[in-house]
């Protein structure tokens, strides 16, 4: 029987109208494809039927989380070369794109397309992995969907999470430069940043929205003598956070909540710090977000917004949310345009003072993630799950390379309540902070 990875390869060139960028191995020891690239390892023809089911990226991802496929070599590499590939499209869609006057019509097609399927086996494929979430329609954003959203991406095991982000853990962007010797350091940081940023000093309130293990709020109360509330919708990284607080001996100065930001009344705060929380609010409820945050400062606070940013599509209405982020990593999760963040801001009353781009920062940032789990993969696998340790090593991947490749980017955002007579009380010079 002839092996099958150069029947995969044939297979692959014939549907997409060009070779296949990476080497293939298959589940009978064949191998096939171009020297020198990394391998794509089909464990088993479950993947086949999986990407032929859905043959955009979610089937692949499927396969991935399964364990059904795999990559033997550099994994960045292998996604690059992938990102090549027309994966969200159907296969005579594809071979359209990429080959010409190609269409599933062509009989060359159709009967490439059917030898694949006998390859594969018989249709349908095993259920999706027990990672995926099923959405179950209705609104989203509600105070209960955002709830099971937020457990779904954090509450998956604090132990993995300090496998994964090291001791800081901080999840989200660090800032990177001079005398940074590491991603703790690198961590501390931003966290620093983002306090001289806010003119945090002795007494004041500080909203940490989206406060996550307690980095922000300990790092403002223990060196900036800042009097800090935090809150999040896990109840594991509130568990974990109070300890810590407990720890450093700054209960008198923090106090950690499960609550909801849209819970919150107890203002005025002289600051709010809000880092990679945006990204779950939703397009439909940012001026919501950016409302309430306004009506909790007091005249003159300041707001500081970390928040990753997609490019604005031609066709706005016609942006679709990835299926394996939406389904795997970040339920309901929901990316914008800067231009679109501002704007939100300032319809809520904020003066926009600000905007730093620190996207680079956020690729070296998880690539350091991606060796942390890397250095150990069979304890983060027993940590929470094996597929949960494989989407987020394929998260952190591909998202460290669509940062690299400027797909999408992260900034902060400083935006003031103005006071009195429109006074900002900021430094004349940008990039002054105090």
């Amino acid at each position: 029987m002839t092996p099958v990875a150069p029947r995969l390869t044939a297979l692959a060139r014939e549907l997409l109208g060009r070779p296949f960028p990476l080497r293939i191995r298959a589940w009978d020891g064949s191998e096939a494809g171009p020297p020198g690239e990394p391998v794509l390892v089909v464990r088993h023809r479950r993947a086949l039927r999986r990407l032929m089911w859905r043959p955009g990226e979610l089937g692949l991802a499927r396969a991935y989380v399964a364990g059904d496929l795999d990559v033997d070599g550099d994994l960045y590499r292998a996604l690059d070369r992938l990102a090549g590939v027309v994966w969200g499209m159907s296969t005579g869609e594809a071979a359209s794109r990429a080959g010409g006057p190609r269409r599933l019509a062509d009989p060359r097609i159709r009967a490439a397309a059917g030898r694949l399927l006998a390859l594969a086996g018989p249709l349908p494929p095993p259920p999706p992995p027990p990672e995926e979430v099923r959405h179950r329609g209705g609104a989203s954003h509600t105070r209960r969907r955002d709830a099971r959203a937020i457990s779904h991406h954090y509450d998956v095991g604090n132990d993995f999470y300090g496998l994964v982000l090291g001791p800081s853990m901080v999840y989200s962007c660090a800032y990177w430069g001079d005398g940074i010797t590491g991603l703790e350091d690198a961590q501390t940081a931003k966290l620093d940043l983002v306090a001289r940023k806010l003119g945090l000093a002795e007494g004041d309130r500080l909203l940490d929205v989206g406060s996550g293990w307690g980095s922000m709020a300990i790092h403002a109360a223990s060196a900036y003598g800042a009097r800090v509330t935090g809150v999040t919708l896990s109840r594991e990284q509130a568990a974990y956070a109070r300890k810590r607080v407990a720890d450093a001996g700054l209960t008198d100065r923090i106090e950690i909540r499960v609550q909801d930001y849209r819970d919150v009344t107890d203002g005025p705060y002289d600051a709010i710090s809000s880092i990679g929380m945006a990204e779950h609010v939703g397009s439909a409820k940012y001026h919501e977000y950016a409302t309430r945050l306004h009506g909790l400062l007091r005249p003159g606070g300041r707001l500081l917004n970390h928040q990753i940013a997609r490019r604005p599509e031609a066709d706005e209405a016609a942006y679709h949310v990835d299926d394996f982020i939406d389904r795997y990593v970040f339920p309901d999760g929901e990316l914008s345009p800067l231009g679109t963040t501002v704007n939100d801001l300032e319809a809520a009353g904020f003066e926009v003072r600000d905007v730093e781009s620190i996207r680079e920062h956020y690729a070296l940032t998880l690539r350091s993630w991606v060796r942390n789990l890397d250095a150990d993969p069979g304890r983060a696998a027993r940590l929470t799950s094996p597929g949960r340790a494989r989407v987020w090593r394929l998260y952190m991947a591909a998202s460290a390379l669509s940062f690299e490749r400027n797909r999408i980017g992260v900034n902060q955002v400083l935006a003031v309540r103005p006071g009195v007579g429109g006074d900002s009380g900021l430094p004349l010079r940008t990039r002054v902070w105090s």
